[in-house]
């Protein structure tokens, strides 16, 4: 007697031109999303002396210099109606999500070439590799947001309903983290140059962004607030100052970043959904 055979056949073929996405693969690979990004956070921490506290040390040692530097040094002032004895936990509050968006950006970027093994060996959906290279970052944010939150109550700082907007700002640091991730793994297949240029660009983007100095210093007449705005971590730092600190609402500086994120997403995945046909002979 013949069984008939029921397992659908799935036909691997070339991509031809910009070909549509399929997210859903995504959810139908949750589990190796969840395997990668486990995998991601033991492999950083192993054989590390001091483990988790790194999540909590690097943030603190970086508020130290600035409130030192910048705060007592250059006399620089938070945002207007905070009070400045409270830059550490002004430049603390933007730290976090910068941190997040960095370690995320530097992981993502190498993401396909460091899984060389795996591109070439078996099929699943490329995406799925610079995903989990973001994600793994939520640990080391969650612990260090503790250490923020004990920095609150010290300096007696008030918690408020905003902070109930700190989940879709975290999603939107890793949605920024992902849209130019996609860009630099797929380039740096190519182009291994993008990984040392990557550095280098995060030191500028930083500068670049409110995370040492108020945004109060950019002037708002002539076009210069509107041309900061589009840097896409603006929008997201004030948005974690207003949420924490109460400073003024980001408003039109989140609506610039969300904009530009979506722009840079959707292009990030047509452009690695276009390359990812060639991953495993260039990798």
């Amino acid at each position: 007697m013949v069984t008939e055979n029921t397992t659908p056949t799935v036909y691997l073929r070339p991509s031809k031109g910009w070909i549509p996405l399929n997210l859903s693969d995504l959810w139908a690979y949750r589990e190796l999303v969840f395997f990668l990004t486990w995998r991601d956070i033991k492999v950083r921490y192993k054989q590390a002396a001091l483990g988790v506290l790194w999540a909590v040390l690097q943030p603190v040692m970086i508020m130290v210099v600035f409130t030192v530097i910048f705060s007592k040094l250059a006399g620089l002032k938070p945002d207007a109606g905070i009070p400045a004895e409270w830059y550490p936990v002004f430049s603390l509050a933007a730290l976090l999500p910068w941190q997040l968006f960095q370690a995320a950006l530097q992981r993502s970027s190498v993401s396909l070439v460091g899984n060389a093994n795996l591109l070439t060996k078996v099929y699943f959906p490329r995406l799925i590799i610079p995903f989990s290279a973001v994600a793994a970052g939520l640990v080391d944010f969650f612990i260090s947001l503790g250490v923020l939150f004990v920095m609150m109550v010290i300096y007696g700082v008030p918690f408020t309903w905003n902070l109930l907007w700190m989940l879709p700002l975290v999603v939107l640091v890793l949605l920024t983290a992902l849209a130019v991730g996609l860009w630099l793994s797929a380039l740096n297949v190519q182009y291994r140059d993008v990984q040392q240029i990557v550095p280098f660009l995060l030191q500028a983007w930083m500068y670049a962004s409110p995370v040492a100095y108020s945004i109060d210093l950019i002037p708002t007449t002539g076009p210069w607030r509107l041309i900061y705005g589009l840097n896409p971590m603006t929008g997201v730092i004030q948005g974690f100052r207003w949420a924490l600190l109460g400073s003024s609402p980001p408003d039109q500086l989140m609506l610039i970043s969300v904009v530009m994120v979506l722009a840079l997403l959707v292009s990030g995945l047509f452009y690695f959904r276009r390359m990812e046909r060639k991953f495993a002979d260039m990798v």
